[in-house]
Formats: C-alpha cells, structure tokens, sequence
C-alpha cells in the first residue's frame, strides 16, 4: 500500500498539472452534488396565512371540481371563497394579488403567469393545463371566439396558455406557430394529431398547432380568474333600442342582479356587449341597431342592482351597457388583395403621428392587409403580415409612408394623409426612437442632449411633410389624428371609402370596439415636467401656423383648436394665436365673476406686452373652460382677433 502511495505522489510531482485538474474535477463533482441536494430536499416552509396549493385549505375542494361543462364552471367556482377576498371587480388583476407574494415568486409572479393554478417554479407542465387535441379553425367560424393574439418570433405554449389564463378563460389554442387564441368552449371538430405540425416560433421543440389547426389546452385557473372574466369596460348609459330582440338577441332575467352576472353571463355566452336592464341582463354585438353613439345622462340609469347596493343596473329603458372581454370576430379576418391593385394609395404621416394605429384601424375595416415603403420585423412579428410584401406589390390596400420628396409621393395615385398635433407627434416618436413602438425615453434622454437637438431635426420636418403631400399629392385626403380618435366611425369611414372598399356600419362598429390593437403606448405614464422650452413653443407655434394657413388655403379645415393649447405643470396655461403669432402665457388676473357670464382675462405674453380678451367661462373645483372666445378688448400691437373655438385650460 505504500508503494502503491509513493508511486502517486512521485507521479504528481513529474506531472503537477495533471494533479490540478483532477483537484479541480473533484471539487466541481462534490459543488454539483451539494447543489442537488439543496434543490431535491424538502420545500421551504409554507407561512400558516398563506396555504400551499397542495394542502387541504379553503378552496381546496372548489379547485379539485370535476369538470362540469364550461357554461358552469366559472359559478363552481365563484361559490367557494370569501367575499372579502375580492378585489376590485373590473379592476386589473395585479391589483388583487399582494406584492409580497409577487415578489417571492419573481419571474414567475407576472402578468402572464398568475392567474394559473398553483404556481410555483418548478411546476409540472400538466398541473397548469391539460391538453386537449388537434382541432379545426377557420377564420370564418372560429374554433375558440376569445381573445387572440400573435407573435410571430417569441409565441410559445406557456406564453399563450398565461395570457387566456390571465383573461380567465378555460381553453388556449395555438395555430401557424405563432397565433394565440382563447375561448370558454370549443366550437370546432377534433381532427387527426398529424395535422398539428408546427413548430411554436419561440420554443421550435414544441408544437404550436398547424395550418388551420388548433392545438388546444383547457387551462387548470385559479380561483380569481376562474370568478370573473378579466375587465369589462364601462360604456356608458343608452336608450332602449327599438326592436329589442334584433339589437340584443340573449336575454335572461335575473332577480338578484348585479355588474359581474350580467358581464359573466354574456362572456359565458361569447357576446362583446352586457346590458343590464334593472332586472334583465341582455347580450349581443353593437350594430346599427344599438351603434352606442348616443350616451344619455347616467342619471337615468342609476336604478341599484338588487344584489349589489352600490351599483347602477339600469331601467327597462335605460341601459346601462359594458364591453365584455369576448373579442369581436365580425372584424377579424384579414388577407391580401385577391388581384393585384392598378392604382398605389399612400398612408402618409410625419412619424409619431399614429400611422401604425392607423393602419390596425384600416386593417380590420377592410379585411386587407396594410403594405410599407420600409420594413419593420418589430410590426411583422406581431401581426402586420404585408410589412414583408415589397410596397409596389399591389397586394396591400394603402401603403405606410413618411417620405415627403415630390419624386416619392407622385409615385403614389393617392394618399391619406394623418397630421397629428405637433407637441404630442414630436414626443411620441422620441418615445419610439429611445423606448420602442410601446416603450418610453429614459428620464435621461429628455434631459440630455438628444431631445433639444431632435426638437431642432424634427419639428421643421412636421411643417414641409404636410406641406409637400398638400402641394405634390394628386389626390389628398386629410384625416386629423384628433378627430380620428374623437369620431373614429366617421372619419375611418371616410378613409375606407377613399381605399375604394365599401364602408360596411357594422364591420366599423366592431373597429370601435377593437381600436385599441397591440400597438398603444399606455397614458399612465406622464412626464412631470414640460419637455420644451419657451423657444421650441415659439418655434413650433410659427410651424403651426404655416401648416394651419396652407390647409385653409385649399378650402380644408385648418388644425385643430387643441394645437394652439399647451398646458404647462402647476398650473397656468398657453395659447396660441395664429393671427398674432405669439404664446400667451399666464393666469387670471380679474374677472367679472359668476358663472356663465363675460370676463375680461388679461394675460401678459412671451415678450412681457399685457393684452386681454373677454370670454364666456364656467368655474368647476378651480379650472375655468372658455366656452366661446370673443375678439380682444385691448391686443397692443398684435393686429386682429384672437383664435376663436373651444379651449380649455387649467388655471
């Protein structure tokens, strides 16, 4: 044994290297085996308020139900738990799960993946869902009729199944590698599991349906997603339509009524609308018969719910009406041109001015696909399936621009041109340039360098843009981004008429209820300072002005009231006068007090010259609204009325 030992050491000596590496394969064995069993060993104590899914607790019995049928499953399960424990109803469901079991659950505790049942981090694929099978689809009959959305490089099973899941839904399917679909029920036949042979854009070693063919999963849901059905949307209070039975066809009476029956029932059902009616809940899709473009004062609809207290349910003929989160499919198909076009339509805007929102609104109101003069993979993957179609193709309807040079737009026959106000235009494509399509620019980059001298590249752009499309255009139809959000049934209607396709009402009543698309920035976050400064205010207002006096020139209507408005934090407010050409900035010094009757403002401008005007104001909880602007009782030096129309501003 000790020769055998020496033998060793003199063989490690000779070789020292090689006695290194075996040290440092001994070491690295014994790290791995330590680490398994750190992992393998018993779970981390579970604290006595919060039960573990896996023992017996309240709920338990509630989430262990047999399947039931899916008109039923969701009221299995709205039956178990305690009232206090429901959050806000219609709120979002983040807001109902507390921060500190978000944070221990780290990546796993978002958006996607709360609403599943039992979640933890080593979860078994067959805990969360059970799949189902390989199912037909048709754009036309959809086996699953919820919600639906793409993703064209990233989609996988677990992202889709989180997303119906998070939206409470009972079934996830996923078709083309790439396309999520969910629903309370499937509608469509069970077909051979070959059929199912697409590999999922994001997880190639996962199957993620076929061509036309869905492979479907019914989702294992917590008990609060399984007791409501996302957010429903507030839209407001509405007459009764006329003929009842056509304008809303389901309708059930309920003796206890509340918001979250009528919403569930109508969900259950797969209808986009709820309307309560006092003890009647109603179902159905806004068409011509019920367009809901005529709100009425809630007052009229406040009757209380009979099992909610502090609720409205409506009147017999007062509806008190919420968008479910059942999609509306009457508008979902889209395609390419069966022949290719003989005439190119340009959909040209300055960037930042919603050309991409543009273009969803133009998508699902005609059924076609929207080209590009560029490509852009970002838009591609989710959705905007011409970005890849050269843009003479002739395979799209209207092709995005925002080339301004009279050789590129007289390539186009015609052209729908989006003008947006210029102070939003600028700061959303700085947003896109520095935060992406959805994102936002870093506090840093509004207070560096970038922005001032993007102010200085861009906003001369936002005037000559307009005005070479109005001058080298051979036929131009203006659409002003503020109207198109204010009165979008009208204006896209003008839109899709100018595209040559006919403007159906009820597909456009279904944009309206699907205008939002995968594309909006979210308003919550603001900036808590002005990001220009008294120069780019004086700058842009004379850019306003030239754009403003080149469109009423050609006998359209001049921008928007709102462009000449600006408000500034902590109070105060400009106007702009296009006549005078200057920003008036300041608050009120006197008036002539009461409601409804003319006072006299005074204001002292950018250059210190004090000037006033009379207006008609109403005062509610300190913000004055001037309802109709007269010309100025003293304007030293200025030459001409003030810009007269709607303002409001905060004093």
């Amino acid at each position: 044994m000790a020769k055998l030992w020496f033998k060793f050491q003199r063989y490690f000596r000779r070789k020292p290297v090689r006695f290194f590496t075996f040290l440092a394969l001994y070491l690295t064995a014994g790290s791995l085996v330590f680490l398994h069993s750190g992992f393998g060993g018993q779970p981390a104590a579970v604290s006595q308020s919060q039960p573990s899914p896996a023992a017996g607790g309240p709920g338990e019995g509630a989430a262990e139900l047999p399947f039931l049928g899916d008109l039923h499953l969701a009221r299995g399960f709205r039956d178990v738990g305690d009232a206090s424990s429901i959050a806000r109803r219609y709120g979002p469901p983040f807001k109902s799960k507390d921060a500190n079991e978000r944070a221990k659950l780290g990546d796993y505790g978002g958006a996607w993946s709360r609403a599943l049942k039992g979640r933890v981090v080593r979860e078994k694929e067959e805990e969360r869902a059970k799949y189902m099978g390989c199912y037909l689809d048709d754009t036309q009959s959809r086996a699953l009729r919820g919600v639906s959305f793409f993703d064209y490089k990233k989609m996988t099973v677990f992202r889709c199944q989180d997303n119906c899941a998070e939206r409470g839904y009972l079934y996830a399917g996923l078709e083309f590698g790439a396309e999520c679909y969910c629903g309370h029920k499937i509608q469509a036949a069970n077909v051979s599991e070959a059929e199912c042979d697409m590999g999922c854009k994001g997880e190639p070693g996962s199957v993620c349906g076929g061509a036309n063919r869905l492979s479907v999963y019914r989702l294992q849901l917590a008990r609060e997603s399984a007791r409501r059905y996302g957010s429903a949307v507030f839209r407001g209070c509405f007459r009764r339509p006329d003929n009842l039975s056509l304008a809303l066809p389901v309708t059930v009476a309920m003796s206890n009524m509340s918001v979250d029956k009528c919403v569930d029932l109508c969900t259950e059902k797969e209808f986009p609308l709820a309307a309560l009616a006092g003890t009647a809940c109603h179902c159905g899709f806004p068409t011509t018969r019920f367009p809901l473009h005529e709100r009425e004062d809630e007052q009229l609809c406040a009757q209380r719910c009979g099992a909610e207290e502090f609720e409205s349910c409506g009147t017999p003929s007062y509806f008190i009406v919420y968008q479910t989160q059942v999609q509306d499919n009457r508008c979902m198909d889209r395609r390419f041109l069966p022949a290719k076009s003989k005439q190119l339509i340009a959909l040209a805007s300055f960037p930042g001015a919603g050309n991409t929102w543009a273009r969803h609104l133009i998508e699902l109101a005609t059924g076609f696909y929207t080209g590009s003069y560029y490509f852009d993979g970002s838009l591609y993957n989710k959705g905007f399936k011409g970005e890849r179609d050269h843009w003479r193709s002739g395979r799209t309807i209207c092709i995005k621009t925002h080339e301004s040079g009279q050789k590129e737009i007289e390539a186009f026959d015609a052209a729908i041109l989006l003008i947006r106000n210029p102070y939003k235009a600028l700061m959303a494509e700085f947003n896109r340039k520095y935060g992406g399509h959805i994102g936002f620019a870093a506090h840093a980059h509004w207070k560096g360098k970038e922005w001032p001298e993007f102010v200085r590249n861009y906003a001369p752009w936002w005037a000559t843009h307009t005005l070479d499309w109005l001058k080298f255009g051979r036929r131009v139809l203006v659409v002003h981004f503020e109207d198109l959000k204010r009165d979008l049934f009208a204006q896209l209607g003008r839109m899709v008429r100018l595209l040559g396709v006919a403007a159906r009402e009820d597909r456009l009543l279904c944009v309206e209820s699907q205008k939002d698309g995968n594309f909006k920035r979210s308003g919550l976050r603001k900036l808590e300072f002005d990001p220009y400064t008294a120069d780019m205010h004086r700058t842009i207002a004379a850019y306003i002005k030239m754009v403003d006096a080149a469109l009423r020139g050609r006998n359209l209507t001049g921008v928007p009231d709102d462009y000449y408005l600006s408000s500034k934090p902590g109070g105060g407010h400009e106007i702009y006068s296009p006549k005078c050409g200057s920003v008036l900035t300041g608050t009120q010094e006197r008036g002539g007090g009461g409601r409804n009757r003319p006072t006299e403002v005074c204001f002292t401008d950018n250059t210190g010259e004090r000037s006033s005007f009379t207006v008609t104001i109403t005062q509610r909880q300190k913000r004055l609204t001037f309802m109709e602007m007269k010309a100025p009782m003293e304007n030293p030096g200025q030459g001409g009325p003030y810009h007269e129309g709607l303002i409001s501003a905060g004093i």
